[in-house]
């Protein structure tokens, strides 16, 4: 499936490629053209207009010449015939007939005679002169003729230099666009494969309470004859692994929806003070009955915007790891303070900790360190990857601190007034 993909993105990226040098080319060939023929068509448009006949003279324009080496200047009566104004070229009037007879007035042309390429302008001449000596040579038009080899052989050669940059180039861009296929592979590889490694878990952890369930359930059946309290040591054992799915499955509704961008925060107002003091009372029982002491540090009113379900969900998550990984005599630093435009809340424990290798991903989903302790503590794995999710969500941060035998400490950063756009 990858490799089908990268073939298509490779062929993507190489036609946008193609495409990008195709058009910046043309871009460049066409302003090229223009501004060379742009030169020779102004020169002869100011020639051609500025011809003036008085008494049988031609006239030259103030502060420039009338004659330009590369332009040649006819004038044409009606029947066809021609006037070179410029004597110095009367070899050439032979072909000047054939030449200006293809253009058509008012028009800048461009035409090939005799291996030659001409561009050519005929302009109406605006009074009714005759031109002395021949009083019968009665000026209808005058055509300004430029000889524009060295233009076309320029562009010509450009042309060819285009095209063999762009056969020499198609390596190239089919060599990028492939390493930008790869590295655009490299983030869907990953996904895909954190996707299949998240349905593998996400199964094996669902396989294991539904075994549970179906086994104490086939044992009541082998034994009708018992009674409920002969057999509530299984019943037990049924709602337990019953209660341990249910929590696994709202888990992973809650990862799906933050995945598809369909958990919305109800922000409001919340003070996290009291927050913080109703999540520690419903810990108290655990508080004395692991004799676990329970340090709390926290700031009175301290108020953000915030969803309240989360933020409580979030303080759960973080008391309840603590509580579970804590040995009895151990003890729990809970803290709460306002930070410049940060609300500041920290989990700290003297428990078991993590190591350096595992540091980085206990915030990955169904990760655990010690995944058969962690099932006995009926952890799922998925706990600080919500506990991420909400904080993000929030525009927050969170960031985790541990020591093997020494404990773990968790802090998260809420700013007081931004939420996530997307909520």
């Amino acid at each position: 499936m990858f490799k089908k993909t990268l073939r298509k993105l490779t062929a993507l990226n190489s036609l946008v490629f193609l495409l990008i040098f195709i058009t910046l080319t043309s871009i460049i060939y066409g302003y090229l053209s223009f501004r060379l023929y742009d030169k020779v068509d102004d020169a002869m448009r100011f020639q051609a207009s500025s011809v003036r006949i008085e008494n049988g003279r031609v006239l030259q324009p103030r502060g420039r010449p009338i004659l330009d080496p590369r332009i040649f200047l006819i004038l044409r009566d009606e029947e066809g015939h021609i006037v070179n104004l410029t004597p110095f070229r009367t070899e050439e009037s032979s072909n000047l007939i054939a030449i200006a007879s293809q253009f058509s007035t008012g028009e800048m042309q461009t035409i090939e005679y005799e291996n030659h390429v001409y561009r050519g302008l005929i302009v109406p001449y605006p009074n009714d002169k005759t031109l002395s000596p021949k009083e019968e040579f009665k000026i209808k038009e005058v055509v300004a003729i430029s000889i524009v080899d060295s233009e076309v052989g320029l562009l010509n050669n450009l042309l060819w230099i285009i095209i063999g940059g762009l056969i020499a180039g198609m390596l190239i861009i089919v060599l990028a666009g492939h390493l930008l296929a790869r590295r655009a592979m490299i983030p869907i590889e990953a996904a895909w494969e954190k996707q299949q490694q998240f349905v593998a878990d996400a199964s094996h952890e669902l396989r294991s309470p539904i075994t549970g369930i179906y086994s104490n359930a086939e044992l009541m059946l082998r034994h009708p004859e018992c009674t409920i309290a002969q057999e509530s040591y299984r019943i037990n054992n049924i709602m337990k692994e019953s209660a341990r799915m249910t929590k696994l499955i709202g888990s992973l509704l809650t990862l799906a929806r933050s995945d598809a961008n369909k958990s919305e925060l109800r922000l409001g107002l919340i003070n996290v003070s009291d927050l913080i003091q109703i999540v520690i009372e419903h810990f108290r029982s655990l508080d004395n009955l692991n004799k676990i002491s329970l340090s709390i540090h926290i700031e009175p009113n301290l108020e953000l915007i915030a969803d309240q379900e989360r933020i409580h969900q979030l303080i759960v998550i973080l008391l309840d790891n603590a509580f579970k990984y804590t040995p009895q005599g151990g003890t729990i630093f809970v803290a709460a303070c306002k930070v410049n435009k940060d609300i500041v809340f920290s989990v700290q424990d003297t428990g078991c900790g993590i190591s350096k290798n595992n540091l980085p991903r206990v915030f990955d989903r169904f990760f655990r360190g010690d995944k058969a302790r962690s099932r006995d503590k009926g952890g799922t794995g998925l706990g600080l990857a919500i506990a991420k999710w909400i904080v993000e969500k929030h525009r927050g941060e969170i960031k985790v601190e541990s020591q093997l035998g020494v404990g773990t400490k968790f802090t998260v950063s809420i700013p007081i007034n931004k939420v996530s756009k997307e909520s």
